[in-house]
């Protein structure tokens, strides 16, 4: 069973948006923080969200701050990220990620690519 399963990637327009999810399976969810990170070739895996838990704290890359939203449904297991008014450098492929302590699980990532 894959821990993490990220879905909603795909081509959007400059100042177009996008809705990610990540589904979350074989670990009790609500114990870990989650985070979104995203990665472009020659370049190192940057963080640009994260949230807690209990979803009452959220940080965001200064890149991305008042343009994307992260938030977590606890009963769904399952975490998003809005992403609006999208530039062509978000294009990147985005990765979940979910730690706690030393445990750490990622997803497989999915494409966003801002274009037109």
């Amino acid at each position: 069973q894959v821990p993490l399963v990220e879905s909603g990637g795909g081509l959007v327009q400059p100042g177009g948006s996008l809705r990610l999810s990540c589904a979350a399976s074989a670990f009790t969810f609500n114990y870990y923080a989650m985070s979104w990170y995203r990665q472009v070739p020659g370049k190192e895996r940057e963080l640009v969200a994260l949230i807690t838990s209990d979803g009452g704290t959220t940080q965001y890359a200064d890149s991305v701050k008042g343009r994307f939203t992260i938030s977590r449904d606890n009963v769904k297991n399952t975490m998003y990220m809005q992403m609006n008014s999208l530039k062509p450098e978000d294009t990147a492929v985005y990765y979940c990620n979910a730690a706690r302590g030393s445990a750490s699980y990622w997803g497989q990532g999915t494409q966003v690519t801002v274009s037109s």
